[in-house]
């Protein structure tokens, strides 16, 4: 079975720092292409941040020079260095793979296989 395992969520305090992981298993072909996302109460889910095979990345304006995402592409495990962190940033984070086109700025409906999410919550 595909399955995505996001990890590393919790609470903060504004400035703090979060690592969180994306463990990808039963998925049998190479990975070309993963992605951060999140989703803010009341809000539509937005991209974070992706990388390609090539370890290109790319990211949105609002994490830039704050967050850094990176892979281990033989053990198929994403992860997302979340450094500076500020409470607009409290949301569920999710981690996607899979799916077709081009990688780095893909939308969300272009992703396939997706994780069920983890808790970021930054706050005084």
């Amino acid at each position: 079975e595909e399955q995505l395992v996001e990890s590393g969520g919790g609470s903060v305090q504004p400035g703090g720092s979060l690592r969180l992981s994306c463990k990808v298993s039963g998925y049998r072909y190479r990975i070309y292409c993963m992605g951060w996302f999140r989703q803010a109460p009341g809000k539509e889910r937005e991209a974070v941040a992706q990388i390609d095979n090539l370890h290109s990345t790319n990211y949105d304006d609002s994490v830039k020079d704050r967050f850094t995402i990176s892979q281990d592409s033989e053990r198929k495990i994403a992860y997302l260095q979340m450094n500076g962190l500020i409470p607009e940033d409290t949301a569920v984070y999710y981690c996607a793979t899979g799916g077709s086109g081009y990688c780095l700025g893909r939308a969300p409906e272009d992703f396939e296989l997706w994780g069920q999410g983890t808790q970021v919550s930054v706050s005084s």
